[in-house]
């Protein structure tokens, strides 16, 4: 009997190609999607302060950043609207003229199936009062008048040219309604990605400062509990029965349990959203030197792969895939 049983594992790990040859889970550049802020109104790239590296983007940029994107392999993009007038209902993402539904049309007309072209299907970035969902008298988010004009912003999104739609407004019953509209006006092939365990997160913070939100308050009563992990299941299966064709678990990092359920019981793809704050924690402490940054972030998504996420929103979309095709082993 071998004295150290645990030997045999020591030396699969004693060289870099050894430990690439046996690595259970590994990254690859189609796995990752790139959220991307168009705001309404500039003409050059704004950083947004509290992302190092990621701008706020014109629209006429979009053409050359779906061009990167498909030369390095990345499985989409993901659009968010950043409207220069916003108001109770947020009507601006409704109009086929509003930035969100413009930057789509331009996206897939540079796209040209090349690559998926996603889009945020959610009022909060054109609401005045940043909520979700248009509010009812007593102030409270009004969840079936919120889910009429998810239906109309699913038909403008999807007559724009997106490919899939990403529902992440939490209001009960949001996909079959979206679902319902979709198919009713001829538009069966749009995919729905359901935001189905999306928490109420500390880490929203600088994302709401890509978006430049209004919110006054928070999004707990639609939003799910940190401190729950079963409600999150129960939420991801209700949304499957409603026909979502894929599901997300948002936070990633701090929700891996979520996940890793999640991915045991869904029979449909399930996605995770690496958001701002996970993002904003690397890059500020590799910038304090406390962290060796490339090395963080590649173990940071095997992380998120490894508990079962088939693919990842990710802000460093772009450079890991960049990382991969250089041939680097990440983690």
């Amino acid at each position: 009997m071998t004295a150290f049983p645990t030997r045999r594992l020591r030396r699969l790990r004693q060289s870099p190609t050894l430990r690439r040859l046996v690595a259970e889970n590994d990254l690859t550049a189609r796995r990752l999607v790139l959220p991307v802020f168009v705001k309404e109104g500039i003409d050059a790239a704004q950083p947004i302060a509290s992302m190092p590296g990621v701008d706020q983007h014109p629209l006429g940029a979009l053409p050359g950043l779906v061009e990167k994107a498909v030369a390095v392999g990345i499985g989409g993009i993901m659009l968010f609207g950043v409207p220069a007038v916003r108001d109770a209902t947020g009507s601006g993402a409704t109009d086929p003229g509003g930035i969100l539904n413009r930057a789509i049309a331009v996206a897939a007309d540079a796209a040209a199936g090349r690559i998926t072209v996603q889009a945020d299907l959610c009022l909060d970035e054109f609401t005045d009062h940043g909520h979700c969902g248009v509010l009812a008298a007593d102030g409270s988010v009004d969840n079936d008048a919120t889910l009429e004009i998810y239906a109309q912003m699913a038909l403008a999104q999807a007559g724009a040219g997106a490919d899939i739609l990403g529902l992440s407004g939490m209001m009960d019953g949001q996909v079959a309604a979206c679902r319902a509209a979709l198919d009713a006006a001829g538009y069966s092939d749009v995919v729905i990605l359901a935001y189905s365990a999306k928490y109420a997160s500390a880490f929203y913070g600088p994302f709401r400062d890509a978006v430049e939100s209004t919110l006054q308050g928070d999004r707990r009563t639609y939003q799910l509990d940190p401190a729950n992990g079963r409600e999150g299941v129960q939420e991801v299966l209700a949304d499957i029965d409603e026909g979502a064709d894929i599901v997300m678990v948002k936070p990633a990092g701090p929700y891996l349990d979520v996940l890793a359920e999640v991915a045991s019981v869904s029979d449909v793809p399930v996605w995770a959203y690496q958001v701002s704050g996970e993002y904003a924690l690397i890059e500020h402490a590799a910038a304090a030197g406390l962290i060796d940054r490339e090395r963080a972030i590649g173990e940071s998504l095997v992380g998120i792969r490894r508990a079962g996420a088939e693919a990842i929103l990710t802000y460093w979309a772009l450079e890991v895939a960049g990382w991969l095709d250089e041939g680097k082993v990440l983690a």
